[in-house]
């Protein structure tokens, strides 16, 4: 004959303790669980926003790449024409040499001439396939340099150009396409401003906040500030406010960018002003 034992205290308190253990064993997995959760939902919503924007930069380079094909089409079948009637224009202006209001006529239409020859030129560069051929370079003399191109029309405006940066910096760049790229910003940046304004100059290996392989460079000035509504527009081919402008400045600047596998954006100053910042 069988008998049943109770079970003891001690046995019971063991399985207390040990359900216990199991409890708070199956509460930290679960916390473990919700936070791996909460990081897979944040890393889905990351590469979400990214595939958005690079989706966003494919579809307007196809847009570009269209453009750039057809303005180049269009630059080939002006240029010819275009040199006849400079060539005509200029033989004309040795017959009516004696003459100074026909001369006079004359040379407003060579000067029409020379400024689409400019605009047929700036378009052919746009349409160029833009290839860096990269070196060692000092990034302090390519900004030194670039603004020594555009000392004239800062003299004009009598803009303050502050510039901050160590006095060598050694990267690995096309200097003249990147000297190009900083002038572009510079004079873009100048001309925005009234006169006796201010344009700033910064560059540098890298700051709190921002991402860069070899360098930042960044042009604020303290003008108006560039519209909200055309501030996705701005480094669009032939998109320009001014009257004169090509529209093909910023543009050409993206390109360059790109070219070294950067990124360049435009943003306004909280204080008021514009700001350009390329990252290399």
């Amino acid at each position: 004959m069988s008998v049943a034992v109770a079970n003891s205290p001690v046995d019971a308190g063991r399985r207390l303790e040990e359900l216990g253990r199991i409890i708070m064993a199956y509460s930290e997995i679960t916390e473990k669980l919700e936070a791996s959760h909460e990081r897979l939902e944040q890393t889905v919503q990351s590469l979400r926003g990214e595939l958005s924007e690079k989706t966003r930069l494919l579809e307007r380079k196809n847009r570009l790449a269209a453009l750039g094909e057809m303005a180049a089409g269009l630059a080939h079948e002006i240029r010819n024409p275009l040199g006849g009637i400079q060539l005509y224009a200029s033989l004309l202006a040795k017959d009516v040499s004696d003459r100074p209001g026909s001369l006079a006529v004359v040379e407003k239409i060579l000067g029409g001439v020379k400024r689409l020859e400019g605009l047929v030129s700036q378009v052919m560069q746009f349409t160029r396939e833009i290839r860096a051929n990269v070196g060692e370079a000092d990034l302090a003399e390519v900004v030194e340099e670039a603004l020594g191109f555009g000392a004239s029309a800062v003299q004009a405006k009598r803009v303050d150009v502050v510039v901050r940066g160590p006095r060598a910096m050694k990267v690995r760049i096309d200097r003249l396409l990147m000297g190009q790229a900083v002038l572009n910003v510079v004079l873009n940046s100048v001309e925005a401003v009234g006169e006796g304004g201010t344009v700033e100059v910064e560059y540098g290996e890298g700051k709190a906040g921002l991402e860069v392989s070899q360098f930042y460079l960044v042009v604020e000035d303290d003008g108006p500030g560039i519209p909200t509504e055309i501030m996705d527009r701005i480094f669009n081919p032939f998109f320009t406010t001014k009257d004169t402008g090509t529209g093909l400045g910023l543009a050409i600047v993206h390109r360059i960018v790109e070219a070294h596998d950067g990124a360049i954006s435009a943003s306004n100053r909280a204080d008021g002003g514009a700001r350009f910042e390329i990252r290399v």
